[in-house]
């Protein structure tokens, strides 16, 4: 549902949440009680969800909340020299 905007000449902007197309021009101020007309405004539109806000909600986060690397660098599962052979013997022939 949307939120409408409500003016009041003697107190501040108050919302009010109603039914689309169902808001009057003028309210009734829940603090004073004095007609108080809508005021037209922007609309909140939200893209939370989608993949561009997100990377852009995580690249301002990271410029001043860097992550902290805690350990080693991540390992592959490989050893460091390839194994070509299984016999011991190979082992020990010289290398290039």
């Amino acid at each position: 549902m949307p939120i409408y905007e409500y003016r009041c000449p003697r107190c501040d902007v108050y919302e009010i949440i109603r039914l689309m197309g169902a808001a009057p021009a003028e309210d009734a101020c829940p603090t004073c009680g004095q007609p108080a007309r809508r005021k037209i405004s922007a609309p909140h539109v939200s893209r939370t969800g989608t993949a561009a806000f997100q990377l852009i909600d995580s690249t301002e986060r990271s410029a001043s909340e860097p992550t902290v690397v805690s350990g080693g660098l991540p390992t592959t599962g490989r050893s460091a020299s390839p194994i070509y052979s299984t016999n011991p013997l190979h082992r020990k022939l010289p290398r290039p």
